[in-house]
């Protein structure tokens, strides 16, 4: 049973964050995951060592901790034999807990995991043919109540700590076994051609699971400076997408401390509408929102803003409302892309998707109009890990079931 409680909610849409950076272990232990080399630092020199010695001992557990994957201080080589057993009484390098691993037929793969207060979310990787993209999750359910949105019918329940939102990440590459051998520099300014993913599957990270990601700014933020520090995780930013249902007062210090890139979940393009099925444009407005896109500090016609469209039949999906939408990106100058994603189904849900020859007008008008508006393929429908469908359901199944489901995606793993 979680031992945490719903997180307090004043109002419709501001949740108030849990300010925390580690969520505490029945052991007492303290998890090192998702914290910075200085964070390691002071909680090393706490714990009893010299500033020297704390110094030394956290750059280079930092650096088999982000870097090499390693989670077992005894495995960490260049650090004394007789100094690995005082950090592991005190410390450990944690995974989030699967608690279920899915494979769609279409090579989508979903995961559950639990927090270590018990508290379940979701996070799911999208292999394509030149490149590898895992959907990531930075809250326990969600606050914005969007009612095309399966994971919107959730009570928020918290934010996820820097570590589980790193951990995430980290956890992928466990199960595709692609720890890089070699350290992989990062420029600041990364050219697409130079790009070396030494031959990884994962090159790609999108916050667009559950929860809103500027909601919890400070934890995302600080997860995505581990993923992007080239001494770590070492991925550009430029390969990194955070997407927002627009919390118009976070967009430019997204811009200013993180840097990646920008998607706006838009979906309308009417005021009645955008208010019915994205409730938060009640308080930050459609025109509000795309001034604030306009000045999203890094925006550029090579790093563009994708707008997310979903395709709702006889909602969103008219002619008008695709030359509406071509007026309002012009108006405001906009580097844009805009992704159309075909209305993913869930049990209970109000709408239905639009029609194939009506999704493929409106893209076209988008088009003619010199504005990129591909229509997304839907991924991993079939075991709910499509946009728009993530929800833990988990507990319909028996805890026997869950665990035998998780020891054979363990034993199907690549050998690290």
């Amino acid at each position: 049973m979680a031992d945490t409680h719903l997180m307090t909610i004043p109002g419709q849409v501001n949740p108030v964050p849990v300010a925390r950076d580690i969520t505490p272990r029945a052991d007492g232990r303290v998890d090192l995951l998702g914290l910075p080399k200085k964070r390691i630092t002071e909680l090393f020199a706490d714990a009893g060592l010299d500033a020297k010695q704390a110094k030394l001992r956290a750059k280079q557990v930092f650096h088999w901790l982000y870097h090499r994957g390693e989670t077992e201080f005894s495995a960490m080589t260049d650090i004394g034999k007789t100094m690995r057993p005082w950090l592991e009484e005190r410390f450990v390098v944690g995974r989030p807990d699967v608690v279920e691993a899915q494979h769609s037929s279409d090579g989508t793969r979903k995961w559950l995991l639990r927090t270590p207060d018990g508290h379940d979310y979701e996070m799911v990787f999208i292999p394509d043919a030149d490149r590898g993209t895992l959907c990531i999750s930075s809250q326990v359910g969600c606050t914005l109540n969007c009612t095309f949105c399966h994971t919107g019918t959730m009570r928020l329940v918290r934010n996820l700590t820097p570590g589980e939102i790193v951990g995430q990440v980290m956890l992928a590459r466990d199960a595709l076994g692609e720890w890089p051998k070699g350290r992989m520099d990062i420029a600041e300014e990364e050219d697409e051609a130079e790009y070396r993913a030494d031959g990884r599957l994962l090159t790609n990270i999108v916050l667009m699971g559950m929860g809103e990601p500027l909601y919890n700014f400070d934890n995302v933020r600080d997860a995505m400076k581990l993923v992007m520090d080239g001494e770590g995780l070492g991925l550009s930013r430029r390969r990194i997408t955070l997407s927002t249902s627009g919390v118009v007062p976070a967009m430019a210090r997204c811009g200013d401390e993180i840097g990646v890139n920008l998607a706006v979940s838009l979906h309308a393009v009417r005021k009645e509408v955008r208010d019915e099925i994205v409730p938060l444009n009640r308080k930050y407005g459609i025109e509000e929102l795309l001034a604030a896109c306009a000045a999203y500090p890094r925006a550029s016609n090579s790093r563009r803003i994708t707008f997310e469209y979903v395709m709702l039949r006889d909602k969103n999906d008219s002619d008008d409302d695709a030359r509406e939408l071509v007026r309002l990106l012009k108006k405001y100058d906009l580097p844009a892309k805009v992704n159309l994603i075909p209305f993913n189904p869930w049990a209970g849900a109000p709408y239905e998707c639009s029609a194939p020859d009506r999704i493929r007008s409106f893209s076209n008008i988008i088009f003619e109009a010199g504005i990129s508006a591909p229509v997304r393929t839907p991924r991993g429908r079939d075991i709910d890990a499509a946009c728009g469908q993530l929800k833990t359901a988990a507990e319909k199944k028996s805890r026997a079931q869950l665990r035998r489901e998780a020891e054979e995606e363990a034993a199907s793993a690549p050998a690290g």
